[in-house]
């Protein structure tokens, strides 16, 4: 098991790193391996992100050593999402099967987990001071919003898994934005949210790039992106992006709130 320490960086940082040093504060790559799980732990509302392939064998979830816990969710709670494939998830005895863009939520105290199947499944956690239900959340069954339009390049679907009115978390908020085909744009205009993290999966890039747009709304930084990366936004970041083709993305928040209206829209023209 492998664990990526993400340490969290003063915004007047960010203007005098070079693009390698840029990628390595807030991206993480190659988190997808077949029979093992990768995390990475972000010091910014301690979260916990990880990635793991499954090809028929039983892997386990157990707690990373930075955490100094005997289980994994001894102190959190956490969100299985599969990008790929379809798995089976055992829980404390319990078994859910989950398709594409499923969303399983596990709650603080649950011990034992293991993932099988055929797929690739990932993994949001954050610390819990309370356990609430467990919960499956379909694709097909969750709150979806039809936003933005082909002519502005943004025409996508925003479905909201964990929230306030959906899946009940401690801190967690998650989902899944896609992008219909010919757009290419998300979370235009950009927005930041004060009083949480935002990390965002992109996933259905295939060979094609993305830039992710990050930093300040005065002091803006570009990220190149790929398959299947990780990228990481304070709660003093913008975040948006384009890439090369349509994509989809599993924004995930943990802060003080879980009100997924709670942000501050920047303005595009202010953007520099």
């Amino acid at each position: 098991m492998s664990v990526t320490r993400m340490w969290s960086t003063h915004p007047d940082d960010v203007g005098r790193l070079d693009g390698k040093t840029l990628r390595e504060r807030f991206v993480l790559s190659g988190l997808f391996t077949t029979g093992e799980v990768s995390w990475g732990y972000a010091h910014d509302d301690r979260m916990l992100v990880g990635g793991l392939v499954v090809d028929g064998h039983e892997v386990p979830l157990t707690a990373p050593e930075i955490l100094k816990a005997d289980y994994l969710l001894e102190r959190r709670e956490l969100a299985l999402v599969v990008i790929e494939g379809s798995v089976e998830v055992r829980a404390d005895g319990e078994t859910t099967a989950m398709g594409e863009q499923d969303v399983l939520y596990l709650p603080m105290g649950t011990r034992d987990i293991t993932v099988t199947g055929n797929g690739a499944v990932y993994l949001v956690s954050a610390p819990a001071h309370r356990a609430c239900v467990p919960g499956l959340a379909g694709r097909d069954e969750v709150f979806a919003a039809e936003l933005g339009s082909l002519e502005q390049s943004n025409h996508r679907t925003v479905r909201r898994y964990v929230h306030a009115d959906g899946i009940e978390s401690n801190q967690l908020v998650l989902g899944i934005t896609t992008l219909e085909p010919g757009s290419v744009w998300n979370t235009m205009p950009p927005h930041v949210h004060n009083r949480r993290t935002e990390i965002y999966l992109y996933t259905g890039l295939g060979d094609d790039v993305l830039v992710h747009l990050m930093g300040e709304p005065q002091h803006t930084r570009q990220l190149i992106l790929h398959d299947r990366d990780v990228v990481l936004s304070p709660p003093w970041s913008i975040h948006c992006a384009s890439a090369t083709s349509a994509y989809s993305f599993v924004w995930a928040m943990a802060g003080e709130n879980v009100d997924y209206t709670d942000v501050v829209t920047i303005d595009p023209k202010e953007l520099s």
